[in-house]
């Protein structure tokens, strides 16, 4: 989990002099906090994480524990491979996140049958790929998003129209339920080679070799 901090400091002779950090983690924050309030100059100290959400010194420091159990750092890549012929897809799916001071990645694939298109195969991977932030049991934290399907990224960030029908309902669902986890979304377009991972768990879906791996990494 990355915060900032912000304070108020008093001078004994000046006036209050607002301060407000960059980001930093969890860990350099728990370094840091008495040091700062030992200087005696802090006033209305507060705690912000990347969701927006403030805390005091004393709730922080009464979540703190729970948080720390808690997945964050999370990052999702995900591919979609196509093969027009039999109308057949493979998805592929990569999720990177933290708790504590532990890391750890979870990896799956699939194989689906009955669609149309690559780009239905695509929203199909990342869907799935949200899917596995639920069964962490991740919720309400940021979360980075990449894949090389440009127009799948720029439609869900907005940018980009989603005119066809069959695309429209899976951004729907995607939306949802990132909505019911509480999850604050990034989109980043990477290219094909950043994304190799999850496109070699697609290209392993569409052979008939299923892999679901869960691990903690160094």
């Amino acid at each position: 989990m990355k915060v900032k901090i912000k304070w108020l400091y008093r001078g004994a002779k000046t006036a209050e002099i607002p301060f407000e950090s960059d980001w930093i983690s969890q860990e350099l924050l728990d370094r840091s906090l008495d040091d700062i309030y030992n200087t005696g100059r802090v006033k209305d100290l507060m705690i912000i994480d990347e969701m927006g959400t403030e805390w005091t010194k004393k709730e922080y420091l009464k979540l703190k524990d729970q948080v720390k159990k808690e997945p964050s750092n999370c990052t999702i890549y995900f591919d979609g491979g196509f093969d027009r012929q039999s109308g057949t897809a493979g998805i592929g799916m990569v999720l990177y996140y933290q708790i504590g001071t532990e890391k750890f990645r979870y990896r799956q694939n699939a194989k689906i049958d009955s669609i149309q298109t690559n780009n239905e195969a695509e929203y199909i991977a990342l869907y799935n790929a949200v899917a596995l932030l639920e069964e962490i049991q991740a919720h309400h934290v940021p979360c980075i998003i990449k894949g090389d399907s440009q127009g799948v990224l720029k439609q869900l960030s907005g940018e980009w129209p989603c005119f066809e029908k069959v695309l429209n309902d899976w951004l729907d669902r995607i939306e949802e339920k990132l909505k019911v986890l509480g999850i604050k979304p990034t989109y980043m377009p990477i290219s094909r080679k950043d994304n190799k991972e999850a496109d070699q768990l697609a290209s392993q879906a569409l052979e008939g070799k299923d892999i679901s791996s869960h691990l903690k990494i160094n």
